[in-house]
């Protein structure tokens, strides 16, 4: 190579380094978060061609705009279908606050609060699985299953093997399992294979194929969970169809087992976890359900009890103008007078949810947070630790569920009536870029239920105190920090 033809490259580059460095100044910040741009933008500026390649992969937290326009179509249907059905009788006696978020809940996803409901816990594996198997085999309409992973395997094989009783039956039965996530499980290709031979409808969410057009950032995941059967019964939570171990081999030899929490809910609400699966199927499918499969709420018995909850469902995810869930949990812990309990598996807060949680404690509320004392995902560990310090000397109570398990139950609870549970972690994933789904619920005796789960997270557990977090050392906690610099890429 010539020196003058060297020296015409060397020119090139340096003109493509800095033009890179100035689109990315005008590009990267707009219609993004602070702490998002600024970890793009040092991304790109330390490594201008790497990082700008990442950026064009993974930059959009948006779904195409087709997608976005078929979800604003489904809200509108929604709203129109709900806009003059009473679906909660005792409204005069919400406290504000609570009418508050409940009326910001239904602008942002769509779907209204409703009395009459009963929600009841299940924190057994195994017990989850064959709870929900044992409804499927009362159907007699149909049966909708949505999950993250859906694998066949020798935990599974029951509520597989529940869904082909149903089938032939003649319950129509309608599967949707995250593409690249249920792909990636062990046995994805029997997993499929059994869905076709047992007769299940079934389809991928938000499938990663370019040559058949199908194509989105490809970490925008659907991380819902959900089982709905006849339209009287529904089931949601943290739990994904899979064994305890995910079937990884690098789980089995870490002896790594997941805690789930799943509820399952009677009475209107389940049209509400019912009308998610709907317009998931109608997002993948293209396939509108009629009204044997959307099933009114005025159809569906409620509960006239003292004990009858009012439960709203609220859906979210990058399909959606507004992070409904981040929304949800900062107007809770604003609202909370006594306490707020959270439990989380991957704990990455924003800005304004770290700031919520510690004024919180600044307030002299009882602020407690759950999470695992080892990870599975090693950056998102780190990066959770990152922010014990800022917790613990605000006054948190961090409570570390003990190894080999993996604390995945979503949950938050405020003051002595009121709480969510769904698929949401507090991370920026499941903010942004994560479609998701939470249960709002009010009512004490639904609270004490979950008081109790709470305490069994104690009870197995043990507190991390500043004196221990002070002890560690130094380049753990540089790993942490790099952990929490990188964890604002989205």
């Amino acid at each position: 190579m010539s020196t003058e033809l060297a020296a015409i490259i060397g020119v090139v580059l340096v003109l493509a380094d800095w033009t890179i460095r100035i689109a990315a100044l005008i590009i990267v910040p707009r219609d993004r978060k602070p702490t998002a741009a600024m970890a793009w933008l040092l991304a790109i500026f330390l490594i201008p061609f790497v990082g700008i390649l990442f950026f064009l992969l993974i930059g959009s937290v948006k779904l195409p705009k087709k997608r976005r326009a078929k979800q604003l179509e489904i809200n509108r249907m929604i709203a129109d279908r709900a806009e003059h059905v009473e679906l909660a009788p005792d409204r005069d006696t919400w406290p504000d606050w609570f009418t508050a978020i409940a009326r910001q809940n239904r602008l942002l996803g769509a779907l209204p609060a409703m009395g009459g409901n009963t929600a009841t816990l299940i924190g057994d594996y195994n017990g989850s699985i064959d709870a929900m198997a044992a409804e499927i085999d009362k159907a007699a309409r149909f049966v909708h299953v949505e999950f993250f992973i859906v694998s066949f395997d020798e935990t599974t094989k029951g509520f597989f093997a529940a869904m082909e009783r149903a089938v032939q039956r003649g319950v129509t039965v309608r599967v949707l399992l995250d593409h690249i996530a249920s792909g990636k499980a062990a046995g994805a290709k029997e997993t499929y294979a059994e869905l076709d031979r047992i007769g299940a409808k079934w389809s991928f969410m938000l499938p990663v194929r370019p040559l058949k057009g199908q194509y989105q950032r490809p970490d925008l995941r659907n991380h819902r969970k959900l089982v709905v059967v006849d339209g009287l019964v529904g089931f949601m939570g943290s739990q994904n169809l899979i064994d305890r171990s995910y079937n990884s081999k690098k789980n089995i030899k870490r002896g790594l087992q997941w805690q789930e929490l799943v509820t399952r809910v009677t009475g209107p609400i389940v049209t509400g976890v019912n009308t998610v699966f709907l317009s998931d199927w109608y997002l993948e499918t293209d396939e509108l359900l009629t009204e044997e499969e959307n099933v009114p709420a005025v159809a569906v018995p409620a509960d006239h009890s003292a004990d009858a909850l009012v439960c709203q469902v609220v859906p979210s995810g990058p399909g959606y103008d507004a992070e409904n869930n981040l929304r949800l949990f900062l107007a809770l812990i604003n609202s909370a007078q006594k306490r707020a309990i959270i439990t989380s598996p991957y704990f990455v807060p924003d800005e304004a949810m770290l700031y919520a949680i510690t004024s919180a404690c600044y307030r002299g509320l009882d602020v407690q947070l759950f999470v695992s004392e080892i990870g599975d995902q090693g950056s998102v560990w780190h990066a959770q630790r990152s922010y014990y310090r800022d917790l613990l000397e605000a006054g948190v109570k961090i409570w570390l569920y003990p190894a080999p398990y993996i604390l995945h139950a979503k949950h938050l609870s405020i003051d002595d009536d009121v709480a969510v549970i769904g698929s949401s972690n507090m991370d920026i994933r499941s903010f942004s870029l994560n479609s998701e789904m939470m249960l709002l619920v009010r009512g004490a005796s639904f609270v004490e239920q979950m008081r109790a789960v709470e305490q069994g997270y104690r009870d197995a557990g043990r507190q991390l105190t500043l004196e221990e977090w002070n002890r560690e050392p130094t380049s753990a906690t540089f790993l942490d920090g790099v952990a929490r610099l990188t964890s604002a890429l989205q």
